[in-house]
């Protein structure tokens, strides 16, 4: 009942807060190649020294040098961090923020997928403030301007290139937070799909079911905002018209691109209202078993659909139109359970399982628990209740 009455709190202060929330400047460049029309953006702003924040995979594969080819090229002085790991931690943005001091850099440019970017992110309010960074743990509490911050993502996904949100993991906990304000929103990116066809097959399935499920949880949520309706019902249609072909021919750059895009629809639809309960949950599992975040997003996102079908019928309903798995003059309900099966069989398509076996029972009434208290804070049509957590980790687990 308490946590009830606070999401009504809550979204009664979303919907005062909405007219009077500050807006936020963007800049995309989109197509292949186009990340060298963001590197030249960024030389003509005469940075002092760039830091490239990247992993180590993607700098020994080529893939991070190939990004900043137009940084070189115009002779822009380049810093190097390509210690991000899969969901990083304090830690790892400490590491990034003592290289930054010592190469006196004053720009930042991200390369890679949800991780680097929200490790720079969380390095670019760092740079700028002697705050303990867990005071901006929630939603809108970074409030200082950062470095600037540019993006460049090689995986079609997370859309965080669009979004003013990071996640960070606390390395003892093993619990994800998130930080936003519209500091946190990159200047500018390049949705450049030359430097995502040679994507893993697994990783281009994980990161699309991301990029498709913040679309749709924009899509159903309850809090009228922004373009959020059109970016998501964009998004949505490109990933069940192309991550398909994305998943079995990595090379075919149409569908790179489509996806690219896709991610970015959706990472700017949540951008404007947040995400809902799948995130809640996938937080909790992605933190505690290090089960990567798309792949925890597929597992739980049609459970989710389930549990709050009656309550977002009629969008979920027009998404059935959408994609095309239904007809005009079809029930609300018969077009809502066609569209979570849908999701259901794209997910097979490319190779996502229903279930993990990482998961462990004894874990469960604690994550059930955080997964239902962070769902406070979000616009959902149907607030998840510790009792539909516990029972969605149960159906996915080995």
């Amino acid at each position: 009942m308490l946590n009830t009455l606070r999401h009504r709190f809550n979204l009664l202060f979303l919907r005062i807060m909405a007219p009077i929330m500050p807006g936020s400047t963007h800049v995309a460049f989109v197509g292949a190649g186009s990340s060298r029309q963001l590197c030249g953006h960024v030389a003509s702003l005469a940075p002092a020294k760039v830091l490239v924040v990247t992993d180590k995979p993607l700098r020994d594969l080529g893939v991070a040098d190939q990004a900043v080819a137009g940084l070189v090229d115009a002779g822009v002085e380049l810093a190097w961090f390509d210690g991000v790991l899969p969901d990083p931690t304090y830690e790892q943005v400490d590491e990034g923020l003592a290289i930054l001091r010592r190469e006196q850099c004053d720009v930042l440019l991200a390369i890679g997928g949800g991780s680097a970017m929200d490790c720079a992110k969380v390095i670019a309010i760092r740079a700028t403030s002697d705050e303990d960074p867990h005071k901006w743990e929630g939603l809108g509490k970074v409030k200082h301007e950062g470095l600037p911050l540019y993006a460049i993502p090689t995986t079609a996904g997370t859309g965080s290139e669009g979004t003013a949100g990071a996640v960070v993991k606390d390395s003892e906990t093993l619990t994800k937070s998130i930080m936003s304000g519209n500091t946190l929103l990159p200047k500018a990116t390049a949705l450049d799909a030359s430097l995502m066809q040679g994507l893993p097959p697994h990783i281009t399935a994980a990161t699309g079911m991301d990029a498709l499920t913040h679309a749709i949880e924009a899509y159903i949520g309850v809090w009228e905002r922004g373009n959020r309706t059109a970016d998501a019902r964009a998004a949505i249609k490109l990933v069940f018209e192309n991550l398909p072909t994305a998943y079995a021919n990595g090379g075919n750059i149409d569908a790179r691109e489509s996806m690219a895009l896709a991610a970015y629809y959706g990472g700017m639809a949540i951008n404007q209202v947040f995400v809902g309960s799948v995130h809640a949950l996938a937080h909790q599992v992605g933190g505690k078993y290090g089960i990567p975040h798309g792949l925890a997003n597929a597992l739980i996102l049609p459970h989710v659909l389930e549990y709050c079908r009656e309550e977002a019928e009629q969008s979920l309903a027009e998404l059935a139109l959408l994609i095309g798995v239904g007809e005009e003059g079809e029930t609300s309900a018969q077009l809502a359970h066609k569209f979570i099966a849908a999701v259901r069989d794209l997910r097979t398509t490319v190779g996502i399982p229903d279930h993990s076996e990482l998961l462990q029972a004894e874990d469960f009434d604690q994550l059930a628990e955080q997964a239902a208290q962070e769902c406070v804070g979000y616009p959902v049509p149907r607030l998840l209740d510790k009792a539909a957590a516990l029972d969605i980790l149960r159906k996915i687990s080995g």
